[in-house]
């Protein structure tokens, strides 16, 4: 029996993710498999990609064949390195960063929300306090004016 390590088709429609299995060669491509190795999802960033070394390394010294695919997945993981007693058998690959949990990015969002409230409550009063130093200026300048005004009024009228 020649057996292959190839790719699982799942998922949605244009959303699709991977397992890893081990199969005749002759079964179809989402057909019954031997076993199951690893998955491969490349919808997320980067890439999870989680193949079980150990029996990807049995697999591949009883002589299955791995497909394209999962001959680049191997050589990311460092596996096939491995097998084949080659250097770079830490492999290439990329991890996600871990993420906080929910609630600390609620709360972090809250706060930046608050922080912005705040900024434009503080700039709209400030705002509001130049204005009225406008004003005060403007009706003091004024005055002085209307003064003056009276006052020659107030002469024409003593001639």
């Amino acid at each position: 029996m020649a057996t292959k390590i190839r790719l699982k088709r799942l998922g949605k429609k244009s959303y699709a993710f991977y397992r890893v299995v081990i199969t005749d060669s002759r079964n179809k491509r989402d057909g019954q498999s031997i076993e199951e190795i690893g998955i491969y999802d490349p919808n997320k960033q980067p890439s999870l990609i989680q193949i079980d070394s150990e029996r990807a390394q049995y697999w591949l010294g009883v002589g299955a064949q791995p497909s394209e695919a999962v001959f680049k997945l191997l050589n990311i993981t460092g596996d096939w390195q491995k097998h084949k007693g080659l250097d770079g058998a830490e492999g290439t690959l990329k991890v996600a960063e871990d993420e906080p949990d929910a609630a600390a990015r609620v709360e972090a969002v809250e706060a930046e929300a608050q922080k912005v409230k705040a900024a434009k409550s503080a700039a709209a009063a400030k705002a509001a306090a130049e204005a009225e130093a406008a004003k005060a200026d403007e009706a003091a300048e004024s005055e002085p004016a209307e003064a003056e005004a009276e006052a020659e009024a107030s002469e024409a009228q003593a001639e």
